[in-house]
């Protein structure tokens, strides 16, 4: 098969027999598992935030930050960037704009005076609500395709993923 001929599934096809054949590696199924779990990931965000948050002015880690800071907040900058899988740096400057726009707030926090408490204004929550409404169809579309029993099990496989990597030596956010 020609380069050019190429699409996902057969390049996971190519990279099986030649990662066995030409390399001797052995985990192959370990490297289908991972390239479409984060092919899947990639293509699900990028399909939310093309139809849902850019149409709006907003990123996907904006929406993130704001999703965590409507939910469980008002939130210490720390505590929002482990809730987003971000760093601290990243919830700094993704909050600057979200401020300017009059969506979230800014405050020293009462508990350490080095740490920012980011809180929802009136005008976020409404915003939250309006667009979470339709992230939500989004995510009832993306997950129709499914059966609540098959949506539950993937939910379970990937949970037990995130939570067994304690058994070895995982690099990156919590």
């Amino acid at each position: 098969m020609a380069e050019g001929e190429l699409d996902f599934w057969s390049f996971v096809e190519l990279a099986h027999r030649r990662l066995a054949e030409e390399f001797g590696f052995e985990h192959q199924l370990a490297t289908e598992v991972l390239l479409t779990l984060n092919r899947a990931s990639t293509i699900v965000t990028y399909d939310l935030e093309a139809s849902v948050h850019r149409p709006r002015g907003r990123s996907w880690p904006a929406f993130r930050l704001l999703f965590v800071t409507w939910l469980a907040g008002p939130l210490e900058a720390k505590k929002a960037a482990e809730l987003t899988g971000t760093s601290r740096a990243a919830v700094s400057n993704l909050a600057k704009p979200l401020v300017e726009d009059g969506l979230l707030e800014r405050a020293p926090s009462a508990s350490d005076g080095r740490s920012v408490l980011l809180t929802l204004t009136e005008r976020g929550r409404r915003e939250m609500v309006e667009v979470f409404e339709r992230q939500n169809r989004r995510e009832h579309e993306w997950t129709s395709v499914l059966t609540e029993a098959e949506q539950r099990i993937l939910v379970m496989l990937l949970n037990k993923l995130i939570t067994d990597r304690d058994q070895f030596d995982v690099r990156g956010r919590t």
